[in-house]
């Protein structure tokens, strides 16, 4: 690099303060930041000549546009002069590998629409400086998004990439430059121009880099005296141009001067505790996503139909309260007590934005259902999806009367007439009063409708007894599709065979208790050892103290539930302070095992994992990401994945899924999956040097105790057929079909399919509206890694669309309802 006939160094500045919204602090204390630091850098701003302050994150600008609109303005002013660089572009910094792939869209979506709006202006780098790792997914996503470079910091130290700058390699082809920022994104008050000063001495002749600095983490940004130092820098660098910049035109100098090496692969491992902690905002967080994005598809089909006006304020509401459950200190984990019961609280009231627009959707989709017919009890399934599901389906519902003689009154399912397989489980209440009733059946769904049941009552003496057994000890299970063989002195699977093969060694879903500490990041660390523990079966008199029976003593394994459908086995076990009710649901139909763990957790500084002991010792470990899937560790190391796991035997033809419903953390080794339930580290303990991680003069409360649920289904069967339909069940099971008994009123027309996806199984990722305009977003993912072709296909607008996806593409459509078009969009919806 040449500048005026000399061979000279050049140093890109990038003023900057990071802000974290949360994190030992509240959220009112993150805005008062940001006031404050955006206040300050637009006073130097207009102070220092040529100096440029860089700022992301929408919800900083919208803090600062609703407490002090007078600063948002000179802001606006500033950005026209190119005085203030708009940069990154993302509503926030977010955890960067538990958001879905239809989430890190939205993230960039909101993003960019309110700077497009507000400044008139676009990032095309983006940056997530202090995020704890990053998937591969991104790189698709943010090339698609218009972004063709990314600033990032950790994993520090990180080996795996050729060098500091690169190409990062994504699904599909996808490519960007990527920079991992040397020297921490910050600096120290009045010490910038040290940083500046090393960096300058550090760096080849003729090359050039990029240098963070401000203060960060709780705001602060530039100050006087930094500036005023920087500027005789400037002035006394003789072999070294230092010049205020953009990340932008850094990249753009850097792509013209540099041939980059390139890497394929995520940019993990970083603080692997965060994968766990704090597991109620990551529960809650999926089923926020999974409600919204399921509720957006539930309201657009109705929209479309003249069946209501789209929420559009409402739903953006809901999203932007998903958007901040994603930021990188409140899903991680790794913020403080109160700073988690916000989040909670946040994310409750986006969940309650979405619930109440569900039931309008529903009932709107309800409208052209026939009346019921006389002692028949409609019960009424929406499939958000745009393909058939087949599975297990439970719905409630009230007698006409209370019926107070000693019999049963037993509901039977029908659909057109025709009896399908059902049971009756016992409902929720416990009122032991034959009046409310809960019924369980075995259906396939018709895509993108309601679909109806009608239940139909028959008088028995009594409720059916179970019809399983315990011989030998053992509660033995067969069909002609699978065996299982839950063994009744241990409470836990011995045995789970499908097709005559045999999947699991014994002890299957035993809980093991591993040594942790108070760390939430675990900083210390890629994996959990050692063991010290493991739950054991509870004997019958303390199994029925625990059980809340009185009257007599309980086995503590048992059969709770038996008909046509399912038998449920319940066992429940102890460890120190800990309790689990592990409940075993085995359908009579098909090879899924639903497992539900029921955790009482009182122990500090200790992990539960839920050990899966394999026959796939041979088997790669496998997990979704966002859009797309990857290989993950398979020496014990703690790996972070979505929606699923799997072990894949290529050598075998054979594979083992395993979905859940609100999980990150996993670890693999010798065929083994142990997925990670919780930890109980303190709150905020940040190693620092040797000193002790949390206060040793006082009580300090610890993360997660009390009763966490947690879900699981497990299957397995041929390799390519298990990989083929994993993602799909993982949405159906995530994205879960509404199931309400409603006695509709007859009125209206009934509605077929209003879209579909035929043939392969490509998801719908996304169908809502457009942000801006009156046209409907519907986005598309391949999720095998296979080329595959499909038809988008909506009758009442007489459309059937061939589409042809590549392994891992996203595709990005608009439906234009009024003329019935629908064509190819950007992924920002320009």
């Amino acid at each position: 690099m040449t500048y005026g006939g000399l061979s000279m160094k050049k140093l890109y500045l990038i003023s900057n303060a990071h802000l974290d919204p949360v994190w030992q602090w509240e959220w009112e204390e993150g805005a008062a930041a940001a006031v404050s630091t955006f206040r300050a850098a637009a006073d130097f701003c207009e102070e220092f000549e040529g100096y440029v302050f860089n700022h992301n994150e929408v919800i900083l600008y919208k803090w600062v546009e609703e407490y002090e609109p007078t600063l948002f303005k000179r802001i606006q002013r500033l950005v026209q002069e190119g005085k203030w660089h708009i940069m990154g572009g993302w509503y926030l910094q977010p955890d960067c590998n538990m958001p879905s792939g239809e989430s890190f869209v939205r993230q960039i979506l909101l993003g960019k629409t309110y700077f497009r709006e507000k400044f008139g202006v676009e990032p095309t780098t983006a940056i997530n400086f202090d995020s704890f790792g990053h998937t591969k997914g991104l790189v698709q996503i943010m090339q698609q998004a218009g972004y063709d470079s990314y600033i990032f910091m950790r994993p520090d130290g990180f080996d795996k990439a050729p060098a500091q700058e690169f190409a990062w390699m994504g699904f599909n082809g996808s490519e960007i430059i990527a920079h991992r920022i040397n020297g921490g994104y910050n600096t120290q008050l009045g010490e910038a121009h040290l940083k500046i000063k090393q960096l300058r001495e550090d760096i080849p002749d003729g090359t050039m880099t990029m240098v963070l600095w401000g203060v960060g983490n709780h705001g602060g940004g530039p100050s006087r005296v930094d500036l005023r130092q920087i500027r005789d820098m400037m002035e006394d660098s003789p072999d070294c141009e230092i010049v205020h910049s953009t990340p932008e035109h850094y990249f753009r100098e850097l792509r013209a001067t540099k041939k980059l090496p390139s890497y394929d692969g995520d940019l993990n491992p970083r603080f692997v505790g965060c994968y766990t902690s704090m597991i109620r905002i990551k529960q809650k967080h999926r089923q926020l996503e999974n409600e919204l994005y399921m509720t957006e598809k539930m309201l657009s089909a109705a929209a479309l139909q003249g069946k209501l006006e789209y929420p559009s304020a409402d739903l953006h509401e809901a999203v932007c309260d998903l958007m901040m459950a994603q930021f990188h200190d409140i899903l991680p984990g790794s913020s403080i007590q109160p700073a988690e019961e916000a989040a909670i609280r946040m994310i409750d009231h986006g969940l309650e934005i979405v619930s109440r627009l569900k039931a309008r959707a529903f009932f709107a989709h309800a409208a052209g259902e026939a009346k019921a017919e006389l002692k028949e009890y409609p019960v009424l399934v929406y499939n958000p999806h745009p393909y058939p599901v087949r599975g297990i389906f439970e719905c409630e519902f009230m007698l006409e009367d209370q019926n107070w003689k000693d019999e049963f009154s037993m509901p039977v399912v029908y659909r057109d007439g025709k009896r399908i397989a059902c049971q009756p489980e016992k409902e929720l209440s416990n009122l032991t009063l034959d009046w409310r009733k809960r019924i369980v059946f075995e259906a396939e769904l018709s895509p993108s409708t309601m679909n109806r049941f009608d239940c139909r009552i028959e008088m028995l003496e009594r409720k059916p007894e179970p019809g399983l057994k315990l011989v030998d000890g053992f509660y033995r299970f067969v069909t002609d599709e699978m065996n299982v063989r839950v063994n009744a002195q241990t409470g836990l699977i011995d045995e789970y065979s499908v097709g005559g093969v045999s999947y699991l060694r014994p002890d299957a879903f035993c809980p093991i208790v591993v040594q942790d500490n108070e760390d939430p990041w675990r900083m210390d660390t890629n994996a959990f050892s050692p063991d010290i523990g493991r739950f054991a079966l509870m004997n019958p008199g303390a199994g029925s103290d625990f059980s809340g029976v009185k009257d007599r003593m309980l086995p503590s394994v048992r059969v709770i539930e038996d008909g046509d459908v399912r038998t449920v086995v319940e066992s429940v076990l102890s460890y120190g302070s800990s309790t689990i009710v592990m409940t075993y649901k085995l359908p009579k139909k098909g090879t899924e095992l639903e497992v539900q763990v029921r955790v009482y957790w009182n122990e500090k500084d200790k992990m539960l994992k839920l050990s899966i002991p394999t026959d796939l010792k041979d088997g790669v470990y496998v997990g979704q990401t966002a859009f797309g899937t990857h290989e993950l560790p398979s020496n014990g190391d703690e790996a972070v994945a979505q929606k699923w796991v799997a072990v894949q035997s290529e050598e075998k033809g054979q594979a083992i899924t395993c979905i859940n419903n609100g999980l990150y953390g996993s670890d693999y080794r010798d065929g083994e999956i142990r997925l990670t339930l919780l930890r109980s580290p303190g709150y905020c303990a940040h190693p620092i040097y040797d000193r002790p991680l949390v206060m040793q003069d006082r009580f300090s409360p610890r993360i997660d105790q009390g009763e966490r649920q947690y879900t699981f289904w497990l299957n397995a069967g041929p390799l390519e057929q298990r990989r083929a339909v994993v993602d799909r069940e993982a949405d159906a099971y995530n994205e879960r079909p509404y199931a309400l008994s409603f006695f509709p009123s007859g009125d209206g027309e009934e509605q077929e399919s209003f879209i579909c996806l035929e043939e392969g199984t490509v998801q719908l990722s996304a169908f809502k509206k457009e942000e801006r305009g009156d046209g409907y977003i519907l986005r598309l993912f391949e999720p095998t890694g296979q080329e595959q072709m499909t038809y988008i296909t909506i009758p009442s607008m007489s459309i059937r669309q061939e589409v042809r996806l590549s392994g891992f593409e996203i595709r990005t459509f608009r439906l234009d309802g009024k003329n019935g078009v629908l064509s190819n969009i950007g992924l920002c919806e320009k």
